[in-house]
């Protein structure tokens, strides 16, 4: 009996062919990201200090010029989330490498270009929550600081939240600038902050109820205002 004819010969060479452009794909791409890398790398050591191997705050400042930003500006602090900065005014490579990657940005232009893009990310309220957490973080200058001092939140206040709720966050830095018990602000505090403008309405406060889970200084400021009202 007459055997039926094998077709392994050419399956097998069909799928040699298709490993073999497979492992060019994945070379080039590996190369590709290892040119890309390296660019990134470049890019940070245009901005580090020699001395420290970071960038440090003179650094920043001559990104920010590069960017055509203020060091003030809110998209500098998103950038810092971005690469979860872990000290103020400081960017260590691996942390470049982690901003940079996820923002597909090793060149200059290309990070400039890609700051619309992180702002808009940022502005989604499932991120927003993290950045404006992190923002306090992000401040706590010395080893375990847990509080930040009312010129500071102040600014800070102003600078990721004001956008957005303008009103409340003047008023509320009316109110810090004016009152004498509190010198710190702490994470509870600034977080409740943060859901008391979502959840209150505003000037009005009809929904404000004191005996809920509020930090003490919400209830004084919702008192303070009050008063200036009546």
């Amino acid at each position: 009996m007459r055997r039926a004819s094998s077709k392994k010969g050419p399956a097998n060479s069909t799928t040699s062919s298709n490993s073999s452009a497979m492992d060019l794909f994945r070379s080039a791409s590996g190369k590709a990201a290892t040119k890309e890398l390296e660019r990134i790398d470049q890019l940070y050591y245009t901005y580090a200090n020699e001395s420290s191997g970071m960038i440090d705050p003179e650094g920043i400042e001559y990104l920010c010029s590069d960017l055509e930003v203020e060091h003030t500006d809110v998209r500098i602090l998103m950038l810092a989330w971005k690469m979860q900065a872990e000290k103020q005014g400081y960017f260590t490579l691996e942390e470049w490498r982690r901003g940079l990657k996820a923002l597909r940005s090793d060149t200059i232009i290309k990070l400039k270009k890609a700051l619309p893009d992180l702002e808009n990310e940022v502005r989604r309220p499932s991120n927003y929550v993290e950045f404006y957490s992190y923002a306090f973080r992000y401040c706590l200058t010395e080893e375990k600081q847990k509080s930040i001092d009312i010129e500071s939140i102040c600014e800070l206040l102003e600078l990721v939240l004001g956008s957005q709720f303008h009103l409340q966050v003047d008023l509320f830095i009316q109110y810090l600038r004016t009152q004498i018990d509190y010198k710190v602000i702490n994470m509870d505090q600034w977080m409740g902050f943060y859901r008391f403008c979502h959840e209150i309405s505003f000037p009005d406060f009809n929904n404000y109820d004191e005996e809920l889970a509020w930090p003490l200084i919400l209830d004084n400021f919702v008192e303070w205002v009050r008063s200036k009202q009546s």
